[in-house]
């Protein structure tokens, strides 16, 4: 299985990578392109999306070369095949949110038509009798519930270049590392190939980005890991089923929370955008993009070694190893204040940055009747 997974995994890179620069001209052609008008875009010039057709098509070629597709599975592909379509309309001409979640509702239903559902829920409560709760007639609901947040989720922290494709890559990894040590080929090869693509559309991703991957790739892939996540974890009846989704998807999962208390207590709509998101304060805090990009990428690999630590070793150590980073970030971020309270100004580069990547500080305007 090992093999298997990593030929997916080639495949899929291959794809998506050999597919980006036809999905970019195609783009141009069609008008799909990011124009920065309002200050939450980072970047400063127009980039073309639609770069999430380039991570389907390698997705989609490496399971079917390499998996013979279950009913489950089929469901999840012909999901995902509404959620490419919604999201190229989105990329070219912008779909009101209400639109865009009926039309998700309708893609997370029909893998739960092919068995795709979470009929049961580990109990979260350690000291309580009853190990798994059945849901019944919530089963259904819960199901469409979790994957429409989760596929808007990984949406909504597309926000730097490389950002969400990484983070996707990353939870990727982390669900094909424990299908490998649950022994379950299904999801480890649907893991593999989406870990591939992702890769494959890296190049074109990372900062400087040539080309965005849109609500067409950050919603497919969001959408695939709900999915998966119900095929594979969700269906043991331990503790691990219910915590492992939560720690593989923290990242996106968290920053939607936050998002929408942020939004509610400011009397804002929960779908309102803004730019208090999680990238954007660190953004705002003075680290660069690569930083910024660079900081929420380890915190993704964290939580996922924290998960296959939970399914491998059990919960005491997936706890311990949580305490040990999160006393090991705030002392960090306490040293990073405190450096930059006492650090000088730094200087200007030639391009007019400053050399820790933030805006040089302007020269004062000369006195008048100066020369210059």
């Amino acid at each position: 299985m090992p093999l298997l997974a990593l030929l997916t995994f080639a495949m899929g890179g291959v794809v998506s990578f050999a597919a980006s620069p036809a999905v970019r001209r195609f783009a141009h052609i069609i008008g799909a392109i990011d124009v920065p008008r309002d200050g939450r875009r980072i970047h400063k010039t127009p980039v073309s999306r639609l770069g999430g057709l380039a991570i389907f098509a390698g997705t989609l070629a490496a399971i079917l070369v390499f998996y013979e597709v279950s009913r489950p599975v089929r469901g999840i592909l012909l999901g995902s095949v509404v959620i490419i379509v919604l999201g190229v309309i989105d990329d070219v001409v912008r779909l009101k949110a209400w639109i865009k979640l009926i039309v998700q509702i309708v893609a997370a239903l029909v893998p739960v038509f092919h068995g795709v559902v979470v009929e049961f829920l580990s109990n979260p409560i350690f000291f309580s009798d009853v190990s798994y709760i059945d849901l019944g007639v919530l089963s259904w609901p819960l199901t469409v519930l979790w994957i429409v947040a989760i596929t808007n989720s990984v949406n909504l922290i597309d926000g730097l270049d490389g950002l969400a494709v990484g983070v996707s890559a990353i939870s990727s990894l982390t669900l094909l590392v424990i299908a490998l040590l649950l022994a379950q080929p299904e999801v480890a090869v649907i893991m593999a190939a989406v870990a591939g693509a992702c890769v494959g559309f890296m190049p074109y991703n990372i900062n400087p980005a040539k080309m965005f991957m849109g609500d067409t790739g950050a919603t497919f892939l969001g959408y695939v890991l709900a999915c998966v996540s119900i095929l594979g974890l969700f269906k043991f009846y331990t503790i691990i089923s219910f915590a492992v989704p939560f720690l593989i998807l923290g990242l996106p999962i968290f920053d939607t929370v936050m998002a929408i208390v942020r939004r509610l207590s400011s009397g804002q709509s929960p779908i309102a955008p803004d730019r208090s998101h999680v990238h954007h304060q660190l953004i705002d805090m003075g680290f660069s993009q690569k930083q910024s990009v660079a900081i929420l990428y380890t915190l993704s690999a964290i939580l996922g070694l924290a998960a296959v630590l939970l399914t491998t070793s059990g919960e005491l150590k997936a706890m311990y190893f949580l305490l040990a980073v999160i006393v090991a970030v705030l002392v960090g971020a306490r040293l990073f204040r405190m450096n930059r309270k006492g650090a000088p100004p730094a200087a200007p580069s030639e391009d007019g940055q400053a050399e820790d990547g933030a805006p040089a500080a302007a020269s004062p305007p000369p006195p008048p009747n100066s020369k210059t």
